[in-house]
């Protein structure tokens, strides 16, 4: 974070003080990173108080000072230097990322977080700071790894590790940025309408990537075009100034030009795509899927050789390409960037062989049914193009927040796994979402102990260590409530040190 006092912070979020003179307030500094994880604090500091699912963080505030914080923000006293703001008045109970929050003190807590991250982006965008805002469906933080990837032979970037893109991890993010950063990379996800554009307007982006409409939390927003809508609030945020880039492959984002008074870059993987700008032809994979494609952009292309697994990381690519393009970098220092960026964020499309020959691709964060039919696609691909005997095993869990389409989703899915010709499916857990994946295997045509169902991530890897051979491919998918990263970490562990 930018250095500041604790004074000029209170000021902006409208908090009072708290076991600190205003004097003391004044001449006190954060100097060191905001944290809402009290072990994560270090020197010169700020610690967020919110309450959690197993204790509330005003609890280790004096933990916080005793390792470095020099002040807490918090909705009450709590025996240390703290900037308070009150429940009701910097915000309400309803954050919807804080399910205990069971007075409204975290709630009141992020806002005030909103009132600093703001400040500090509006600060450093008149300093010349560029902020570029990335939504979908799926594939956000696969492509905001890309993003940072390309636009670091630029200069200094900021991006959020793993998932941080709600209304924690956003404002979070926006406070590692410091006066030297010349590149802040901001992954926004929405669960209700209104969520990304209150993102943007913490620090509004001068450019904003569209990916897709899928659906992904398609329980909460009732339709694919509820969806479209708040996922357009992102190109709605950025100014006439600005650049918003759109894969119009699908027709939902291309219909956002029509949204952003911003110029629009348009990107395709279909060569004859209209009015396209940057685009695709050639595209081939390797027989680990890592896709190899001719990039063009005017009148200029260059090949491209990527070094993460899927056909559909061509889209994400040529999504960060247009960005790093619109920032000044060559089409040859893209080509370079994007070819040395392997996956960032674990448990996303990791793709790890085993010394034994077991090749375990370990992309368990998340799943929706766009992700899920991409990840079995890439498991048949590499199952099919690899060494002649390869088994493939997909090794699934539920995807969440499909609300009534859950049943028939998860019946799709089952069946495509048939269609691919995966060799096992083993479908994790007993309730009726997975239930329908499994019925939908067998009635597409997976008999036996083809398709098989377990009661949990246990018993799925006991049948996979039983059965597992050299070879053999294993995809580990599903929603991150499922828990199947610490199942796909353990099948990688099984045999030692693995090798890329």
């Amino acid at each position: 974070m930018i250095n500041m006092t604790i004074a000029e912070i209170a000021d902006i979020v409208g908090g009072t003080l708290a076991d600190i003179t205003p004097e003391q307030a004044a001449a006190t500094r954060v100097t060191g990173t905001v944290e809402f994880d009290s072990r994560a604090v270090g020197p010169g500091g700020l610690f967020l108080a919110l309450p959690g699912a197993r204790s509330d963080g005003h609890d280790f505030a004096a933990a916080a000072v005793e390792k470095g914080a020099v002040a807490v923000l918090a909705a009450r006293s709590v025996g240390v230097p703290a900037i308070v703001v009150e429940p009701g008045v910097a915000g309400d109970r309803n954050s919807g990322v804080l399910e205990h929050d069971t007075d409204g003190s975290g709630a009141a807590v992020l806002a005030a977080l909103a009132r600093l991250a703001g400040a500090v982006a509006a600060k450093l965008v008149a300093d010349g700071l560029t902020i570029v805002g990335v939504t979908g469906s799926s594939g956000k933080t696969s492509t905001k790894d890309l993003l940072a990837a390309v636009l670091t032979p630029l200069g200094e970037v900021i991006a959020p590790p793993g998932s941080f893109n709600n209304e924690l991890g956003h404002p979070w993010t926006v406070l590692r940025a410091t006066e030297s950063t010349d590149y802040l990379v901001l992954e926004m996800s929405a669960r209700h309408r209104g969520n990304i554009a209150a993102l943007a307007a913490i620090a509004p982006p001068s450019i904003a990537v569209v990916l897709n409409v899928g659906t992904a939390h398609l329980g909460e927003f009732g339709s694919r075009e509820a969806i479209a809508e708040t996922k357009g609030e992102l190109p709605q945020a950025v100014p006439s100034s600005g650049a918003v880039i759109l894969n119009i492959d699908d027709t939902a984002v291309a219909a956002m030009a029509a949204k952003t008074a911003a110029r629009v870059v348009r990107v395709s993987r279909e060569p004859g795509a209209r009015d396209v700008d940057v685009w695709a032809d050639a595209v081939t994979l390797d027989e680990l899927a890592r896709p190899r494609f001719t990039l063009h952009a005017g009148d200029s292309q260059v090949d491209v050789a990527l070094a993460v697994h899927g056909d559909h990381y061509v889209s994400n690519a040529l999504c960060a390409a247009a960005v790093a393009l619109e920032c000044g970098a060559t089409l040859q220092q893209v080509a370079d960037a994007l070819g040395s960026a392997g996956p960032a964020s674990r448990h996303r499309m990791q793709v790890v062989t085993r010394p034994d020959g077991v090749t375990i691709i370990n992309d368990a964060y998340n799943a929706n049914p766009d992700s899920m039919r991409a990840g079995l696609k890439a498991l048949a691909w590499m199952a099919r193009e690899g060494r002649g005997g390869r088994r493939s095993w997909a090794v699934l869990g539920e995807m969440a927040e499909l609300g009534d389409d859950a049943i028939s989703e998860h019946d799709n899915i089952g069946r495509l796994a048939v269609r691919l010709d995966v060799s096992r499916l083993i479908v994790i857990g007993t309730g009726r979402a997975m239930s329908a994946m499994h019925h939908g295997a067998v009635m597409e045509g997976s008999w036996g102990s083809e398709a098989s169902m377990v009661a949990d991530a246990d018993a799925a890897l006991a049948v996979l260590r039983s059965e597992l051979r050299a070879g053999d491919v294993v995809l580990v998918k599903g929603s991150n409530a499922a828990g199947l990263g610490a199942l796909a970490d353990l099948l990688i562990a099984d045999a030692g040190d693995p090798t890329a």
